[in-house]
């Protein structure tokens, strides 16, 4: 026995981290900040409607990549250098945010960060983008989101590309209760919107946005 409790001594984490994350895709994203007519502005880009999530608000940013990335930090970096066309030098890291574990299996690292430039004018986005605007941060502490729920559900199997079952998890094989060899619903997942103008900002960038008008708010 105390040859176990000596490794667990030497080898329990000072800071535990997030048990089965190698499960999850890591993500990082920029929540850019810029000073336009003397006024703090949040920069916002509307994804082009060729790619996954087409025609969505987002932050620039994307997947962690080894190959480029030494850590989440650079992800984000690069990503909105890529997105959106400024030069590295023109932003200025003011800190993270707490990251966001999202249902959809990614974990996000998000930062803020304050760019050098007066507008999104400025700005010369690539085939990703479609547009890009900005909106006061005024507005976003002034007006607080509208909260909905989705149900989030898991499944034992599911239908595969020729339309046939698949099994995941053999629950009657195991033995495992039948209650869990149809899908379940586990709880509900809050769905945060912003209305702003014709723009309809939802779900993670705008719990971002929520986080950093609480931290405003403190």
């Amino acid at each position: 026995m105390g040859k176990y409790l000596d490794q667990l001594r030497q080898k329990l984490p000072e800071y535990p981290g997030i048990l089965g994350s190698e499960q999850y895709i890591k993500t990082a994203v920029l929540v850019p900040l810029l000073n336009k007519n003397d006024k703090c502005h949040l920069l916002f880009q509307e994804r082009s409607d060729h790619i996954r999530q087409g025609g969505e608000i987002c932050f620039p940013g994307g997947k962690y990549d080894p190959k480029y990335d030494q850590n989440v930090l650079d992800t984000a970096i690069r990503e909105t250098c890529e997105e959106t066309g400024i030069d590295q030098h023109q932003i200025e890291i003011l800190g993270p945010l707490n990251f966001y574990v999202a249902p959809a299996g990614v974990i996000i690292y998000p930062y803020v960060a304050l760019l050098d430039i007066n507008s999104e004018k400025e700005l010369n986005p690539n085939q990703e983008v479609k547009s890009l605007f900005t909106r006061p941060i005024k507005w976003f502490v002034e007006n607080p989101p509208e909260k909905y729920h989705a149900a989030i559900e898991i499944k034992p199997h599911y239908k595969n590309e020729d339309g046939k079952k698949e099994k995941l998890l053999p629950v009657e094989e195991l033995g495992l209760p039948d209650r869990y060899a149809t899908s379940w619903t586990t709880r509900k997942h809050r769905i945060f919107v912003y209305k702003s103008g014709h723009y309809k900002i939802w779900g993670m960038t705008a719990e971002l946005i929520r986080e950093l008008v609480g931290i405003l708010n403190k």
